[in-house]
């Protein structure tokens, strides 16, 4: 799940997690320079989930939400939520590098980091994933299968929506709630229904979510 997550720290992957990664891969310390090289490692190619909305992946290895727009029409419809709102998640949550090596390298220097294009934890996964179609699959396939981690979102997202009221006093939009939910967990998306002011981390993806909201729209009409 996207829990709230602190950008900054992504700033050490040159050296931290691209030494980690490196080591995986190699099993030796890359030399000085190689850290400020970009990795040229492609993304695994998509994983056939069921049912199609094939997110791709492409050539170079570089992320771009727009490419699992397929993805995000699909299992949004499927999950009943705003195709727009799921694809604006993936834009927020692409402020860090989805290689699935280098997510896996992070781990060890982060272990409770979340995987996946949609930024999800573990625990969230097993629990949205019960009674579902991708109810055999696991966690740690998420970087790697793209189609995953955006059906993960999807239901995520409808659950989130389920526990929303009829009503409620706050002048936050169902989807903002939802956006909010998704990066600070369902029991604050409940408070920031019922009125309780936005924090920082709080304020600043919900900004994200409305600067990402024209480009999603846009990914999804496609």
């Amino acid at each position: 799940m996207a829990e709230s997550r602190v950008r900054w720290r992504w700033l050490v992957l040159p050296g931290a997690a691209l030494a980690l990664w490196a080591v995986a891969h190699t099993g030796h310390t890359p030399a000085p320079d190689a850290a400020a090289r970009p990795s040229a490692t492609p993304d695994a190619a998509p994983s056939a989930s069921p049912g199609g909305g094939t997110a791709t992946a492409r050539p170079d290895g570089a992320y771009e939400p727009a490419d699992c727009a397929a993805a995000v029409r699909r299992y949004a419809a499927a999950a009943g939520v705003h195709p727009q709102l799921l694809m604006a998640i993936l834009y927020n949550e692409a402020y860090k590098p989805h290689d699935p090596a280098l997510e896996r390298a992070w781990q060890h220097y982060k272990p409770d980091a979340a995987f996946g294009v949609a930024n999800m934890h573990r625990a969230t996964f097993d629990e949205v994933k019960r009674g579902r179609d991708f109810a055999s699959r696991t966690w740690e396939e998420l970087p790697d299968d793209r189609n995953l981690a955006v059906e993960a979102a999807a239901w995520y997202l409808h659950d989130l929506d389920r526990r929303l009221p009829a009503r409620w006093p706050a002048g936050h939009s169902r989807d903002e709630l939802l956006a909010l939910g998704y990066n600070a967990g369902g029991g604050n998306m409940l408070a920031f229904a019922r009125g309780a002011t936005l924090g920082s981390q709080a304020r600043s993806y919900l900004d994200r979510l409305h600067e990402n909201w024209p480009a999603a729209g846009r990914a999804v009409a496609r």
